[in-house]
């Protein structure tokens, strides 16, 4: 089994994108940690990579590989919330039957909702690369038009 110096390249490419974005995570949740934000780390962070990436202070390219793969491999990010759970034992025995119910009912509902969205860009996508190759036209689809 052999490795090329592209997949290399991509391999490490990755693993630094994913960590500029953990390093990202880290620096969230220590400013509400430092200042006491009402918010979680999460939003902050998310509306932190945003204002860099609109800013054009962080270029697209620089996360676009790493958030491709985390965006991929999703699903795993569902199951810590889960095992989590099982921290409050007590809480557990008093209200287990409804606290799993209402646990596996929002992963579900997130599950579908994100295979429902996906689904819908897959067919736009079909549909646009099928008039791209019926038509010959190259020119981007615009939506809500």
């Amino acid at each position: 089994m052999t490795i090329s110096i592209n997949q290399c390249k991509h391999v490490c490419q990755t693993l630094l994108q994913v960590g500029l974005l953990c390093l990202l995570a880290f620096v969230a949740q220590w400013l509400v940690d430092r200042l006491g934000l009402p918010v979680p780390s999460s939003v902050v962070g998310l509306a932190a990579l945003f204002l860099l990436l609109a800013l054009n202070w962080l270029p697209e390219r620089f996360v676009a590989v790493g958030a491709t793969w985390l965006l991929g491999e999703l699903l795993l990010f569902f199951i810590p919330p889960v095992v989590a759970s099982i921290h409050y034992a007590p809480l557990l025995h008093q209200y287990g039957v409804s606290l799993m119910l209402t646990l596996v009912a929002g992963s579900a509902c997130v599950l579908v909702s994100t295979g429902f969205v996906i689904d819908r860009v897959f067919r736009f996508e079909r549909r646009r690369q099928r008039a791209r190759r019926q038509f010959g036209v190259f020119q981007p689809v615009k939506v809500g038009e």
